[in-house]
């Protein structure tokens, strides 16, 4: 039995002759017949009846098609994903991300893709949310690692990949305190204005009753730790930065605690990703879940 004798076949049941089949598939007619018997012959049953005027499938040949249309259906779908996967093969992947993205795992999760794809071109963009979701929108990259503000805009969608928590960071040795309030006369260290973590930082001391001192303002959250350390200023800042290595800081957890938006996986709505990004997306949701 041949592929192209299931072919033939589906298509004379299909079209209800073997002219319109044949006309169908670009062949002679007399190809379409021959195929068409040899394969009753070698089943050993009439898949058509013939007369003059029609052509119909016989009760055998009505169960044939179930199958033959079966097996030609699980064929165009293992093409489809040879042909995806040599599409993943040689694709390249642009992911952006910030560098609080709680307890997901990033390097480890890229390398494992890397492994699983070594021919794929992976790059890595790095910034805060707002310049990473410009990128975004200029196809600069495929995806987005970040925080999923509740302002995020509609033509962006996320898959939430983990969740991630607020604490404040005091100097080394300073007095622990337990509310925001505790520390309103301090000086604080953020982020600029524009900037996600500041947004948490004024809702939560609008919430306490006052409005913060930024004192000392950059662009990494890397630094803002380092200010802490250094005795210049008290910081909100993800409980994941506070637990990774780094200058000494006190933290301290707060009640009530500030919300932090979950890290999610962003990506332009409506968007098709290529078949590199697409294996990318699913490899980073397998690794946040397990």
């Amino acid at each position: 039995m041949e592929l192209r004798q299931l072919t033939y076949f589906e298509a004379v049941a299909r079209c209800g002759g073997f002219t319109r089949a044949a006309r169908q598939l670009h062949v002679a007619q007399s190809a379409v017949s021959a195929q068409i018997r040899a394969l009753e012959s070698e089943l050993g049953v009439a898949l058509f009846t013939r007369t003059t005027r029609r052509v119909t499938l016989t009760a055998a040949g009505a169960r044939f098609l179930e199958r033959a249309r079966a097996a030609l259906s699980e064929l165009d779908t293992a093409r489809g994903e040879l042909a995806e996967m040599s599409e993943v093969l040689r694709g390249r992947v642009a992911i952006g991300a910030t560098s609080v993205l709680g307890p997901f795992d990033l390097p480890t999760a890229l390398a494992g893709f890397h492994g699983r794809y070594p021919g794929v071109a992976l790059t890595l963009r790095s910034g805060l949310i707002a310049a990473l979701l410009g990128r975004l929108d200029a196809g600069e990259v495929d995806l987005v690692l970040g925080p999923v503000h509740d302002d995020l805009p509609a033509r962006f969608t996320a898959h939430p990949l983990a969740t991630e928590s607020v604490v404040l960071a005091r100097p080394p040795g300073a007095r622990p305190v337990g509310t925001l309030d505790g520390v309103r006369e301090e000086a604080f260290v953020c982020l600029s204005a524009e900037s996600g973590l500041r947004a948490i930082l004024d809702v939560a001391a609008k919430a306490a009753g006052f409005t913060p001192r930024v004192q000392f303002e950059t662009s990494s959250p890397a630094s803002i730790r380092e200010l802490v350390s250094a005795g210049l200023g008290v910081a909100l800042i993800a409980r994941s930065a506070a637990e990774r290595e780094g200058p000494p800081i006190q933290v301290c957890r707060l009640d009530p605690s500030p919300a932090h938006p979950p890290i999610g996986l962003i990506q332009r709505r409506g968007h098709r990703l290529t078949a590199a990004a697409r294996a990318c997306r699913g490899h980073l949701i397998e690794s946040a879940a397990g």
